[in-house]
């Protein structure tokens, strides 16, 4: 080749190994983003489906047993919504027909005359301990196809990643 000709070549920059890495190093990450709602999805699909079948519930109103079962004396709705993650109105939806079940129960706050606290109910508390045991082996039977070392070696990452999120964290 001619001097001239060498000229013409296209040399990449230094870093550019870097910057075609870290490309591809994001568009990986977008990859596992991607993943991890996709599993969630599948997963909360079967559950929803397993929930209606065998008791005739929903996910949500699972969640919110499940959220009453250690709080003996109730949460406010405020703290419902924030601990599922929906606004007030969702919840008190949801709690009006849970309550019209008799699934739960609003009681008057005793320190807060403003708050109201949503506690499970006797029946609440019965279905809620009927669908814990369920819950737990439908998700057992969903990752069972997954080695124990694979689900624990996972369950690492998702610790560094979650400690990562929270650490990035918009305040």
């Amino acid at each position: 080749m001619t001097e001239s000709r060498l000229a013409t070549v296209a040399v990449p920059p230094p870093h550019a190994d870097r910057l075609s890495r870290t490309s591809e190093a994001a568009k990986l990450r977008l990859r596992v983003w991607l993943r991890l709602l996709a599993c969630t999805k599948e997963i909360e699909t079967e559950i929803r489906a397993r929930l209606r079948a065998e008791f005739e519930t929903t996910l949500p109103r699972f969640d919110v047993l499940a959220l009453l079962e250690p709080e003996k004396t109730g949460l406010t709705m405020g703290e419902l919504s924030t601990r599922l993650k929906v606004t007030s109105g969702n919840v008190t939806g949801l709690i009006d027909t849970m309550e019209e079940e008799g699934l739960v129960m609003r009681k008057r706050h005793r320190t807060d005359g403003r708050s109201t606290l949503i506690v499970a109910t006797a029946k609440g508390r019965r279905l809620f301990l009927t669908m814990a045991p369920a819950h737990h082996a439908w998700i057992d039977d969903i990752l069972g196809g997954v080695s124990n070392a694979d689900v624990f070696a996972l369950f690492g990452l998702l610790e560094k990643l979650r400690v990562s999120a929270r650490l990035r964290a918009v305040k």
